[in-house]
């Protein structure tokens, strides 16, 4: 019979010997942990729901991949947690962008809105041109935030930037954005 009071490496230990207890006990132990992060990440809560069982699941497949001397195990696991949410957005940017090119698609083969879509390419470049006029670091920034889904904490660590000088970078990047796309006569709605 396995206690609760283990030791987060106890139990990994005996998860690593295929012990669904010591699994059980860790996942009543972080799971709420997990789907607060996953819930903050992704908003959804079916979404967050996956993301805690894929977890827990990769904790239980992967137990060799955890190294006790490299971070707590509550790290390790935000870490898989983190990543998984990570992946999701991105899937979520692919459907939404096949979703936009079908329906431009969808609205130049019917003919039905020809202005609509000269409009929007337009105004896709000159958000483009706005973007490439960016200083190099704000425009990192803003790209990594919007185009990668990274916090501004993660692009910090990414970059070796200190975080307040992201934030700067950030809102520079972003007003001047703003300013520039203005100046080019793009309508914000």
């Amino acid at each position: 019979m396995i206690r609760a009071d283990l030791s987060d490496e106890q139990l990994m230990r005996l998860i690593a010997t295929r012990d669904g207890t010591a699994l059980e006990y860790l996942y009543e132990r972080y799971s709420a942990s997990v789907m607060g992060l996953a819930m903050k990440m992704l908003g959804n809560r079916a979404e967050a729901d996956e993301v805690v069982q894929e977890t827990f699941w990769r904790v239980w497949s992967k137990t060799d991949s955890y190294r006790a001397d490299r971070g707590t195990l509550l790290s390790w696991i935000f870490g898989i947690a983190h990543n998984l949410c990570i992946d999701m957005i991105r899937q979520q940017k692919v459907k939404l962008l096949n979703i936009q090119e079908t329906q431009i698609v969808n609205f130049a083969n019917h003919g039905m809105n020809e202005a609509a879509s000269i409009r929007d390419a337009v105004e896709r470049e000159q958000v483009q041109s706005a973007m490439d006029d960016l200083p190099s670091e704000q425009r990192e920034v803003i790209e990594m935030a919007f185009f990668k889904g990274l916090t501004r904490q993660e692009i910090a660590k990414a970059t070796g930037v200190p975080l307040g000088t992201v934030h700067t970078r950030a809102r520079l990047g972003l007003q001047k954005l703003r300013t520039a796309l203005q100046a080019r006569g793009f309508e914000q709605d």
